[in-house]
């Protein structure tokens, strides 16, 4: 199965529809009992989509709607399923297509067998990102600090910095600068006045902990303009489900002009999982602070 780990749940809907043509002498044997056993499998299968299908992850279920229309001798059902889940859910809705049809055409088959079962598909998908993709505007560029006295001085190789540019190219955000600074507020503070005038994304790795070096947030502050406590939120309450010590991090997000400006955890697990929890639904600020549409 592929690894959704890292995924971020969002709320999924799929909608899969059936045609199947029914012989004349059938219609009137469609009754509302029949439906409603065809109802009650669907629900079923549905639910138990992960156990009988390969790559279907279990989920609750929120929502299961099965509806028909009957137009002549055309007979159709469509499956409505909602979820807060990390993948699509086309899978489920297809399988509970699939099951309308053999339950009715089980539970007409003893009269008659003129029943002829069409292809199932998908008249609706959205998943994590699907719905959100064209939120995202192009053309960003970023820069990235990392902040140890430990990696300057050359005693220890940068793997965080470069953990968040992978990121950001799997995002479609040009990296136009990266450097290796000490724990100093007042560079700190430069770097976020500089680059913060040429670049729509600055983030910042290491100083967000509690030691006495630890000094990233506190030269930032006065800068920001505008703080994003739900980024912050974001990112802590993805890095606690996976890290308990991740309550003791001081990731800060807020914005200097229109560029945003991220401080993030100092270790490659904190930084990888703290972009993680953020990108790329984040890049929608930039159309915010463009003045464009939340639609």
């Amino acid at each position: 199965m592929k690894d959704i780990s890292n995924e971020i749940k969002t709320a999924c809907v799929s909608v899969a529809e059936i045609n199947i043509e029914l012989h004349e002498e059938l219609i009137p044997l469609y009754t509302k009992e029949v439906f409603a056993s065809i109802k009650g499998g669907v629900q079923l299968a549905v639910k138990n989509a992960f156990s009988i299908l390969p790559e279907v992850y279990p989920t609750i279920i929120d929502a299961i709607e099965v509806l028909d229309t009957l137009e002549g001798t055309c007979l159709k059902f469509t499956v409505t399923v909602k979820a807060i889940h990390k993948d699509n859910l086309d899978s489920e809705a297809m399988l509970g297509a699939s099951v309308a049809a053999i339950i009715l055409s089980k539970m007409l088959e003893t009269t008659h067998a003129g029943v002829a079962i069409g292809a199932v598909k998908i008249l609706k998908s959205k998943s994590a990102l699907q719905g959100f993709k064209r939120m995202f505007p192009s053309n960003l560029k970023a820069a990235v600090i990392v902040c140890s006295d430990t990696i300057s001085e050359g005693k220890k190789e940068d793997k965080a910095g470069k953990a968040i540019i992978e990121k950001l190219k799997e995002s479609s955000v040009k990296v136009s600068h990266y450097e290796v600074i000490p724990d100093e507020k007042d560079s700190i503070a430069e770097k976020a006045l500089e680059l913060s005038k040429t670049n729509n994304l600055l983030i910042y790795t290491g100083g967000t902990g509690l030691s006495f070096r630890d000094v990233t947030p506190e030269a930032l502050a006065p800068l920001l303009e505008r703080n994003i406590p739900g980024i912050e939120e974001a990112i802590r309450s993805y890095g606690q489900e996976r890290m308990p010590f991740a309550m003791l991090s001081r990731s800060v997000a807020g914005t200097i002009g229109n560029c945003l400006v991220l401080a993030l955890p100092g270790s490659t697990n904190g930084a990888r999982e703290s972009m993680d929890a953020i990108f790329p639904h984040v890049l929608h600020v930039f159309k915010i602070l463009r003045g464009q549409s939340h639609d």
